[in-house]
């Protein structure tokens, strides 16, 4: 400390500076890993509507509709999960929503492997639903750990782990239901999801949330777990919001640099400016502000596009083909494809996303994440645009191939640029309305993907596809804010 004039002046630094000081270390390795098990877990509970389907509908004589209704019920419990999910943890804290949804995902997953019949089948997914709505609360929760430098970069291998999930299902799918039944894979499926349960308590609460909180203190015991973690040390001074040097008199008692007197808890600075309300209301008032209103919009529609898409080329990947030999023979009958070869088309679609993730990573941190969402769009639209017309099989999986890889690196970009566009006291709300949005998405795109191509109007398929994706480029091109190289508010 400086004395001058009877005031000593006192070093600060923010949760920002700590974390660049610390960087990537053995900690920030371990949220990695528990935070991508969350989302390969739910990756997990989504991939298997792809399998369980078809076995539900022979084993209990339910209709084509049942069959369906299974998936919309999973949807409809993951569009009310994330805006409850995301509300959740920004009142209460990313912890508090990760053990309830986690919870929730769990029981629920072990019960549909016991349903007694068809409702109970029903009512047990539903709730599934609404525990993966929560997925996105991981991916906040791990950002809010990763310092600025690079945070696009680890933000891509944080989505390997979904990748991984959807190939471990697809795999796990193969041998279970050629030598068991049905129920347990939904048994082995919530085995991941069971391990975060046991290990929850070595998940810390983010320092980030604890600072909007004003509960200082907290989130430097926290800072300090990752300093000693990573065996560095924290920067000189004690934390506050604001990069300042804070006035403090012979007495003690800090001086802000406008003179009044900041609030003091357990010893560490207090900005009075900062509010400990978050979620809710509040957190709905700041998304809808001049300053975010803009990007809150185009968000949505980005995140719906995304989702749109992605769903939607996975069930291309199944139907194109088959499309393909009804409308060209002239047989209008359904052909059901025989389970290796769904087992196939997942393993192939699964593995386009690798080169998405890689191709996002390497341009994220260098063009931006505007630049990377609307370029990888555009290139989506470019490998759909011969699908609509009828290709040779080999030409119709390598164009799929590209147009996934892109589709899954625009999604990936797009779950980094949200959270760091939104404030820490809205980010799980703002993050989990959006995801909310895409869910819609992901209910509409079968009625294009597999209505239109049964109907054989596989024309007119793409090309709705080809709309809504370039709409979305261009809305990522109007994108207010660029964060490459922002800190988290």
């Amino acid at each position: 400390m400086l004395e001058v004039a009877g005031l000593v002046t006192m070093e600060t630094y923010t949760t920002d500076d700590a974390l660049t000081a610390m960087g990537f270390g053995k900690f920030q390795a371990l949220v990695l890993v528990y935070a991508g098990t969350g989302w390969l877990a739910d990756s997990m509970e989504l991939m298997l509507l792809s399998f369980v389907g078809p076995l539900i509908r022979q084993q209990w004589n339910v209709s084509a509709q049942h069959e369906s209704l299974l998936s919309s019920v999973v949807f409809t419990g993951m569009l009310i999960g994330a805006c409850s999910w995301g509300y959740i943890s920004d009142k209460y804290g990313r912890r508090t929503a990760l053990l309830f949804s986690i919870i929730l995902t769990t029981g629920a997953g072990f019960l549909s492997a016991l349903s007694p019949n068809y409702t109970f089948l029903l009512v047990f997914r539903f709730l599934v639903g609404l525990g993966v709505g929560g997925t996105h609360v991981f991916s906040s929760w791990f950002l809010e750990f990763v310092p600025t430098k690079n945070r696009g970069t680890w933000m891509i291998v944080f989505s390997v782990f979904w990748t991984i999930g959807t190939i471990l299902e697809a795999s796990l799918a193969w041998v279970v239901l050629s030598r068991l039944s049905w129920r347990w894979l939904l048994a082995f499926t919530a085995v991941p999801c069971f391990l975060l349960l046991l290990l929850f308590i070595i998940a810390p609460e983010s320092p980030r949330y604890l600072c909007v909180q004003n509960r200082l203190s907290d989130a430097t015991v926290v800072l300090e777990r990752i300093a000693k973690a990573n065996k560095v040390s924290l920067p000189p001074g004690v934390l506050t919001y604001h990069k300042e040097t804070q006035l403090v008199g012979l007495d003690q008692n800090p001086i802000s640099q406008n003179g009044h007197l900041p609030v003091r808890e357990n010893d560490c600075t207090v900005d009075n400016a900062m509010s400990s309300k978050s979620g809710g209301i509040e957190a709905l008032r700041i998304l809808f502000s001049r300053k975010l209103l803009r990007s809150t919009l185009l968000i949505w529609f980005v995140w719906f596009a995304n989702a749109f898409a992605y769903y939607g080329l996975v069930l291309l990947s199944s139907q194109l083909s088959d499309a393909n030999r009804r409308c060209t023979s002239g047989q209008k009958s359904e052909v059901r494809q025989k389970n290796v070869n769904l087992y196939k088309d997942v393993f192939i679609t699964s593995l386009a996303e690798f080169p998405g993730l890689v191709i996002s990573a390497i341009i994220v941190d260098w063009l931006g994440r505007k630049a990377t969402m609307w370029i990888l769009l555009f290139g989506c639209c470019a490998f759909l645009g011969p699908l609509a017309v009828h290709q040779k099989e080999s030409l119709t999986t390598a164009l799929l191939f590209g147009a996934r890889a892109c589709g899954m690196g625009s999604s990936t970009v797009l779950c980094l640029y949200a959270p760091e566009v939104y404030p820490t006291s809205a980010r799980s709300t703002g993050v989990g309305i959006a995801s909310a949005i895409g869910r819609i998405g992901g209910i509409i795109c079968p009625i294009i993907a597999v209505g239109m191509l049964r109907s054989c109007h596989q024309m007119e398929a793409i090309l709705v596809f080809e709309l809504v994706l370039g709409v979305a480029g261009v809305a990522c091109i109007l994108f207010p804010l660029e964060t490459k190289g922002r800190e988290m508010k």
